[in-house]
């Protein structure tokens, strides 16, 4: 990232100077990785850079600036870059632990607050959010619906301490119990869940290989391969919540819409479960799966 450093930088040419390397190094949406770095690094909001493209930047903000954004070039997330993430409008923070929380998964939370509405639950609902990551799901309805009581359960300890940090952040860590473990990570309930909401690994084998190299070099692999099939997963979810879910409750999780045929097999199969609907996201892909428990 060479530039000629006798010159001064205003905001708004180094905004532009570093588009343009990004979009050069293959970056997807190089003029936003260039603000939401250099917002960072100012300590302040992306709007707030709008208003000062005629300041010039110090060699300080230039220095530090520079060394983000040559990691960005080389694939890495502009999230971890910065410590957090934007989900349903709130921020999140992220760490190399969790996964990035994504705008398709805002749809799992849509899906869950339609069906409470629909099938007229109590105000009150025990809520699971199984592989809760950065907490983003069970964080975002606790926020929604103050009323709600959450479980949120993660096989990273790390990935549960972020998660906590941000149900802190967010005034709602008396309403989330967290767990570190497998499902549920115990083996029974003080009480039925009315709704288990989850975005679990549901790539396969073969699909991460082809991953890009910033979701595969970074990302935890444990949040995004689920096996061979890429369903096997939501398949032993299925399984572990038809004990813990009360009849009528639902079941609400995304998936992939390479394996929605699959998916829906499995839930027609099942004995506990049936098929309800399916959400389609801001592409029209099938990405999130609703199951009715029987």
């Amino acid at each position: 990232m060479n530039k000629p450093e006798e010159e001064s930088w205003p905001i708004l040419r180094l905004i532009e100077w570093t588009a343009d390397y990004l979009k050069e190094k293959g970056a997807e949406s190089p003029r936003l990785d260039a603000e939401v770095l250099l917002a960072s690094v100012r300590k302040c909001s992306r709007i707030d850079l709008y208003t000062a493209f005629d300041q010039i930047a110090d060699a300080a903000t230039r220095t530090e600036y520079k060394s983000l954004v040559k990691r960005r070039a080389t694939g890495e997330p502009v999230a971890y870059l910065v410590g957090h993430k934007e989900f349903y409008s709130r921020d999140f923070e992220v760490t190399a632990a969790v996964l990035i929380p994504r705008p398709e998964t805002e749809f799992v939370v849509i899906a869950a607050l339609d069906l409470a509405s629909e099938n007229s639950f109590p105000d009150s609902l025990r809520v699971a959010d199984i592989g809760t990551g950065s907490g983003n799901l069970a964080i975002t309805l606790a926020k929604e619906k103050p009323d709600w009581k959450l479980v949120a359960t993660d096989i990273q300890a790390d990935a549960i301490d972020v998660a906590r940090r941000n149900a802190v952040q967010h005034a709602v860590n008396q309403q989330i119990e967290f767990r570190c473990g497998p499902f549920f990570c115990a083996d029974t309930e003080p009480e039925p869940f009315d709704m288990v909401v989850s975005n679990p690994p549901y790539v396969s084998d073969a699909e991460y290989v082809e991953l890009s190299a910033t979701v595969h070099d970074y990302e935890p692999k444990v949040a995004l391969v689920a096996g061979v099939r890429g369903t096997e997963i939501i398949k032993q979810l299925l399984d572990e919540s038809g004990s813990r879910v009360r009849s009528g409750g639902v079941l609400v999780v995304e998936m992939s819409p390479m394996i929605e045929a699959d998916v829906r097999a499995f839930i027609d199969q099942h004995a506990a479960w049936k098929f309800d609907r399916i959400y389609n996201d801001h592409a029209g892909h099938s990405r999130v799966v609703v199951a009715i428990r029987v």
